[in-house]
């Protein structure tokens, strides 16, 4: 790549495209090399589009303690659909008991507990 980019003009495209991937060379020798890294972010950002989103909607709860709660349900969906959880299955139950619950034992009700939980039961169904 170095040879034919000193053929180039620089100002080409394809020397801009040479000069950019050796300036990533060592990031993309270790994609080549270990086959579990992902080849570009897009999994992240789709993750984080709801961050993005809800950052323009946070502007109009009127309160600061609208959007903080606003933002603690947007970690609650999140972190469901993390888990393997569809939200509302999470959510609707979890609503439901939480005020009944004893207080010493709300790490039962944590998403990832409760994914445990259901996959223990799946597993004995099956």
């Amino acid at each position: 790549m170095e040879k034919v980019r000193q053929s180039l003009s620089r100002k080409s495209d394809t020397a801009g495209a040479i000069a950019y991937a050796l300036s990533h060379w060592r990031a993309l020798t270790r994609y080549a090399d270990d086959g579990l890294l992902e080849i570009d972010n897009s999994a992240a950002e789709r993750a984080l589009r709801a961050v993005s989103i809800g950052r323009k909607n946070y502007l109009f709860f009127g309160a600061d303690s609208g959007g903080e709660r606003a933002a603690s349900f947007y970690t609650l969906i999140g972190t469901a659909k993390l888990c393997g959880l569809d939200p509302l299955f999470y959510l609707r139950p979890v609503t439901a008991q939480i005020a009944d619950h004893p207080i010493n034992r709300i790490g039962e009700l944590l998403l990832w507990n409760i994914a445990l939980t259901l996959q223990s039961k799946t597993a004995e169904a099956a």
